[in-house]
């Protein structure tokens, strides 16, 4: 539980086959066997969490930046041209361009596109909590909250998937609403092994503490042969 960056939240294990081969009256012509399932309507006890929001130091930073240096820089000419001095040649230019450029120019347009492509960008990282890569945990004490990495997720999922008879690899890819499991059988039915990953990441994905019930999506088939 930490206040974690954003991770891929995708992890792979295999495991040795000898020993586990099929019996000589097993049939394995079914090749693959896959299953979706929605969240459910309630994640347990507990009160409600939203997202952790980001602070997003760097850009704000960054933003503090440009403008105290391009206020210092206007305050500056502007105290010089108080003082009977001429102004910076650059704001000269710059206020002829303006008062001669026609506004449906190309340099206008594409200067102003830039300016609005960047305050969009603003606004969506200022009403966006960011932080995809940590999953809110439930509310039991009201003065806490808690969170999960879904790196932490997919590593607690995938050890309860390998416990499953028959699985010989498996991929966990936890998502902020779902999560997707592709396996590989070696040996029983893949019905019964994609019932027995159901249940076992059902149960794993209730005992994760989260505070919104992930959907869950099951994918088994055969490994290629060789």
């Amino acid at each position: 539980m930490s206040d974690a960056h954003e991770t891929t939240g995708k992890i792979t294990l295999e495991k040795d086959a000898e020993g586990t081969g099929p019996a000589s009256g097993d049939t394995l012509e079914q090749s693959e066997s896959a299953a979706a399932y929605a969240p459910g309507q309630d994640g347990g006890t507990g009160g409600r969490a939203g997202r952790f929001w980001s602070p997003r130091r760097r850009v704000a930073g960054l933003v503090a930046l440009v403008l105290l240096a391009g206020a210092g820089v206007l305050l500056y000419d502007v105290a010089s041209v108080r003082a009977d001095r001429p102004g910076m040649s650059w704001r000269r230019t710059l206020a002829d361009e303006l008062a001669t450029t026609r506004l449906d120019s190309t340099p206008v347009l594409a200067g102003a596109a830039v300016a609005a492509l960047l305050g969009l960008w603003l606004l969506v990282l200022a009403l966006t909590p960011g932080l995809r890569g940590l999953l809110p945990m439930r509310r039991d004490v009201p003065q806490v909250r808690a969170g999960l990495e879904r790196r932490a997720a997919s590593l607690v999922l995938r050890d309860r998937a390998m416990e499953v008879a028959g699985v010989r690899s498996v991929r966990v890819d936890v998502k902020r609403r779902k999560v997707r499991a592709r396996a590989q059988a070696h040996f029983r039915d893949l019905d019964e092994v994609r019932g027995d990953l159901d249940t076992a990441l059902e149960d794993g994905i209730r005992q994760l503490g989260l505070a919104r019930r992930l959907g869950l999506s099951v994918h088994v088939r055969r490994p290629a042969k060789r």
